[in-house]
């Protein structure tokens, strides 16, 4: 069980360590078929571990194997080591899993580019370093795959490093991230100061003792991770930008892996949240702030990719949600299912997008289901247990979280108006873009650059994979359904036990109201865009608003880029010109003496006896000078 965690671990890095040091030795599809297959080994060995945990009693499947010491300093020892218990399982599954079928998928999708064994490469590390963020054993190993992970997003995001905007929104991405490791660090800087640990249990036992300035201080450092990484408000602008990379990193970041590192730390150091409430509180904000704002700009965007990149902010924000109330395994079971249906959303886009020369505008779809009804069944899976409507996955795992704030008291209520009120977005923005790219007669862009897939390993490939996923997104749910069974939440609750227990009622209300809510969306989004000649009303201040997603890029352009360009500006006028000047000036002036003195070397022997006497004789002088 161990070993097979370990190999989980490994083949990743292995793989992406061979691609690399075998070069062009190594096929481009060879280089495809090695990085999936680490993969799968990956999740062969998660698959192990599980089923090893699953054969002990809950109290006992915890364990820590220790590689090495990695770090001493006085009493202060940090080894490298990897923690095996349910919640790492749980994601291991989920990372390796889903990850397989999108790199598998890559295999097609990446087929003729010049840089698929660099592409594979990356792939490989990221998958690695999600692995190590969630088997870490203690906090500083987690620090390392957080920061291994923003590292391996801004390579893949980038991957197309000859377009200006993807290296621009590579090193956004990369920035803003930055911002929550460092906070995540001052948290990690003040329990090493008070508690001598970066232990989990350990570090959460002692932290008990702790002043509430203190506690406060690193709950708050770990949200501001949380926050930036999983792209809530106010660190949610680098997201969008994000859909610069190829369609399967897309499906890699946004589905199963980097943007729920968040809702995971959250629940691995929830000990630390429940000891600041206000804290805890505020992540649930948070998140029921992001659901309504993701939901409000996605009525408005125009790429297919951009769209489905908000309603994964909106998702995530249903996860802040749950854990900030404390439901630790709703919350965890949405990011499975949520796994699932967006892989799937992304995946089909992509096989869209593929289609079309890469063209990602819907404005230019349309009648897409005439020529790919396969697709577009796998499409309406994704998107019906996206909105959450019976029985597709979503349903289940969503409306979980409803009853879960439903019962937490009055806050909980608001949270519970808000997430309603997301599932009425939700559907509005997904069917609008259903009915865009799939409804209707094709236009005329669709008819002259409309090409099917091939039918050889190009379209094997990404079909086989969108298919196991649109069976996952569609019966993924079934696996937990509250009150009647309840496996995902007897598997997380003895690692992080839940806070709140939903009624039978709530339950209830909470399901109906969840469902009405996104059908009514659905039918909005089907009055406004199932004809696509409709014109839909348009009020230009609301637009302009949406369009600009709230302000909040030029926000920050104005609060942070542009004074830091004018103090550097500054700083170049006030002391990096005149220094640099002067050290210059000086540099020439070294220069041309050199230059003059090279000029009485002329390898005449004569000439440099001359030159010795007369420095003998100088010598001679000033020394009878000073007696």
């Amino acid at each position: 069980m161990i070993v097979a965690s370990w190999i989980c671990l490994a083949s990743p890095v292995a793989a992406a360590l061979a691609i690399t040091l075998l070069g062009h030795r190594l096929t481009r599809r060879g280089a495809g078929y090695l990085a999936s297959a680490s993969v799968l080994v990956a999740f062969l060995g998660a698959l192990v571990a599980f089923i090893g945990l699953l054969g002990e009693s809950p109290d006992a499947r915890s364990h820590i194997s220790m590689g090495w010491e990695w770090l001493t300093a006085g009493n202060f020892h940090v080894g490298f080591s990897i923690l095996l218990d349910p919640v790492s399982v749980f994601m291991m599954l989920i990372v390796s899993g889903v990850g397989f079928l999108i790199v598998a998928y890559s295999v097609g999708y990446m087929d003729g580019d010049d840089e698929e064994r660099r592409y594979f490469a990356y792939m490989a590390l990221f998958v690695f370093s999600m692995l190590l963020l969630v088997q870490s054993g203690n906090l500083l190993i987690l620090l390392a795959g957080w920061g291994l992970v923003g590292l391996s997003s801004y390579l893949l995001i980038g991957f197309w490093h000859e377009r200006p905007s993807a290296i621009a929104a590579a090193k956004k991405a990369f920035i803003v991230n930055a911002f929550g490791d460092a906070t995540f660090a001052i948290a990690l800087f003040l329990l090493i100061q008070h508690t001598g640990t970066l232990d989990f249990g350990l570090a959460a036992t002692r932290a008990e003792g702790l002043s509430s300035i203190v506690v406060n201080l690193v709950a708050l450092g770990l949200l501001g991770g949380a926050v930036a990484k999983s792209a809530q408000l106010p660190l949610q602008t680098w997201l969008p930008d994000a859909m610069e990379g190829p369609t399967p990193v897309s499906a890699l970041i946004h589905a199963a892996t980097m943007v729920t590192a968040g809702v995971f730390l959250i629940v691995r150091t929830h000990a630390f949240f429940e000891l600041a409430p206000v804290v805890q509180d505020l992540a649930a904000g948070l998140g029921a702030a992001t659901i309504l704002l993701a939901g409000l700009v996605a009525l408005v965007q125009t790429d297919i990719k951009r769209v489905i990149a908000y309603s994964t902010m909106s998702q995530i924000g249903y996860m802040f949600l749950a854990v900030g109330v404390g439901a630790y395994a709703n919350g965890m079971f949405h990011l499975m299912t949520h796994a699932f249906f967006k892989a799937l959303l992304f995946m089909a886009a992509g096989i869209v997008i593929h289609s079309l020369m890469a063209e990602q505008d819907m404005r230019k779809m349309g009648g897409l289901r005439k020529y790919m009804p396969l697709t577009y069944i796998g499409f309406l899976a994704g998107a019906l247990a996206l909105v959450g409507i019976p029985p597709f996955s979503g349903f289940f795992s969503k409306d979980s979280i409803l009853a879960a704030s439903l019962a937490e008291g009055s806050y909980g209520a608001v949270l519970w108006v808000v997430g309603v009120a997301g599932a009425v977005l939700t559907g509005i923005y997904t069917f609008r873009m259903l009915f865009m790219v799939w409804g209707g007669e094709p236009s005329a862009f669709v008819r002259e650059h409309f090409h099917a897939l091939k039918k050889d390993v190009v379209g094997i490939s990404m079909g086989w994979t969108v298919a196991i996923l649109a069976v996952l997104a569609t019966f993924g749910g079934w696996i937990q359904f509250a009150p009647f069974w309840t496996p995902i939440s007897e598997w997380i609750d003895p690692v992080a036990p839940s806070l709140v227990d939903a009624s039978g009622w709530q339950e209830a209300v909470s399901s109906l109201c969840g469902v009405a809510a996104g059908a009514f969306g659905i039918w909005i989004a089907w009055s406004l865009y199932s004809r696509r000649s409709m014109e839909v009303p348009r009020y230009a201040a609301v637009q302009n608003v949406l369009e600009h997603k709230f302000y909040f890029d030029e926000l920050y352009d104005v609060v942070f880029y542009k004074p830091a360009v004018a103090l550097s500006h500054g700083l170049a006028w006030l002391i990096e010109a005149p220094l640099l000047r002067s050290v210059g000036q000086f540099a020439g002036a070294v220069r041309y003496l050199g230059r003059d003195t090279s000029r009485i070397q002329t390898g005449l022997v004569r000439l440099y006896a001359l030159a010795i006497a007369a420095g003998v004789a100088v010598m001679a002088i000033v020394f009878v000078a000073l007696r």
